[in-house]
């Protein structure tokens, strides 16, 4: 499991209390950006009293959740954790609902995304305009790429690692919540299976959003360039899809339409629409 923090010194040990009484199981990785608020300080005191349960990654400035995101995914690999699941800080993913993800694995997922927007799934305390924006965030990455995902931004999802081995991560340098939607497409393109699971999404009580414009301008640049691009892959190579991935689940858990054409021929006027629409729903 990894946890990307900055400035969640209120949440953490919230947030650690429920997923340890629900899982256990699953080991625990913090990243933290040099928190001002002194977050990683904490993660260490909390790690000192179960240094094999939980650990922590100290990084020396605040590059963004993608990178926070890789260098877990390093660290994972390197110690051959078979599933890597990704969570919020915030307490807005529920620990509780953590079995979902990983009984999708377990029946044959190779990610598994918690979802907010397939049925069963829900969304608290978030304002209307907040609401539209992550929708049309997910209608447009949906059309401009042509991914069946109802919740391609969700950041509440668990990969094999073979996902992780297969693609190009030295290549992926999304920055913000654009990540979610990079490594979904990457997922996709390299012949692996992708399952959506509800889940409860709760807005933070505690602390601030990290959501900014300059997050939703990645997102709407890098998402136009790759629609836009008939033929290309995101690992550059024009790699034919590989057949889906099984393999064996062993119990150290875890560390955790349109054409392609019409896409293209709308691309530059759907990115237009979309960077307005998405000015307006963030702004207020």
């Amino acid at each position: 499991m990894i946890i990307p923090t900055f400035n969640e010194r209120e949440n953490l040990p919230l947030i650690l209390r429920r997923l340890h009484r629900a899982r256990a199981d699953v080991h625990v990785l913090v990243v933290d950006d040099d928190s001002p608020d002194g977050t990683g300080r904490l993660a260490d005191e909390l790690a000192a009293a179960d240094p094999e349960w939980l650990h922590v990654m100290h990084r020396t400035a605040k590059n963004g959740l993608g990178a926070a995101y890789l260098a877990g995914f390093g660290w994972g690999l390197a110690r051959q954790y078979t599933v890597l699941v990704e969570m919020d800080a915030d307490g807005s993913h529920a620990p509780e609902q953590l079995h979902r993800l990983l009984d999708a694995v377990d029946a044959g997922a190779d990610l598994a995304i918690g979802s907010r927007y397939v049925e069963g799934g829900t969304v608290r305390n978030w304002p209307w305009r907040r609401v539209a924006l992550s929708k049309v965030a997910n209608t447009y990455s949906r059309l401009m790429l042509g991914i069946d995902v109802h919740d391609i931004t969700a950041g509440y999802r668990a990969y094999r690692r073979e996902v992780l081995e297969t693609i190009d991560l030295s290549a992926v340098d999304s920055k913000g919540y654009c990540f979610q939607i990079d490594l979904t497409w990457r997922t996709i393109s390299n012949g692996f299976s992708v399952v959506e699971v509800p889940i409860t999404f709760t807005e933070r009580e505690l602390g601030v959003s990290k959501m900014s414009g300059s997050n939703i301008r990645e997102a709407v640049v890098k998402v136009a360039q790759w629609g836009s691009a008939p033929g290309w892959t995101p690992d550059h190579a024009g790699r034919a899809q590989l057949p889906r991935r099984r393999c064996l689940m062993i119990s150290r858990r875890s560390l955790s339409s349109s054409s392609s054409s019409s896409i293209v021929r709308r691309s530059s006027s759907m990115s237009q629409w979309v960077r307005g629409g998405l000015t307006f729903f963030g702004s207020g």
